[in-house]
């Protein structure tokens, strides 16, 4: 069973492009009826906010990313594995104790490999 991400639904650059042009009509109307500055100043900072989620979006869709490859890599030496044990390998754990060891889960080996 492939390891594929849901369809992305957010365009993150759409979403930044939309929130800028948003921005700029909130200033511009900002200076065109001052007598509401409160309600402005309100927007203006909800607005304000969606920089700040669409970098979180960004570097979550980046940990996800890894952590979708680590997996599929650890299924990969999982099935390995077992595919040395039905072949009768001498070590047939030496492909999951590998892929373990490379994403930082055990200490380097006695051979000085990482």
């Amino acid at each position: 069973m492939p390891d594929t991400p849901p369809h992305v639904k957010v365009n993150v650059q759409e979403v930044r492009t939309r929130n800028l042009a948003a921005r700029e009509i909130v200033s511009n109307l900002s200076a065109a009826m001052p007598s509401i500055e409160d309600l402005w100043l309100r927007l203006y900072a909800a607005l304000a906010d969606v920089p700040a989620l669409v970098s979180e979006i960004t570097r979550l869709a980046s940990v996800l990313a890894k952590v979708r490859r680590d997996r599929a890599n650890l299924v990969a030496a999982g099935r390995a594995s077992l595919k040395a044990e039905r072949d009768a390998e001498p070590d047939p754990l030496y492909y999951l104790r590998d892929e373990l060891r490379a994403q930082g889960h055990l200490p380097p080996d006695t051979w000085g490999r990482a």
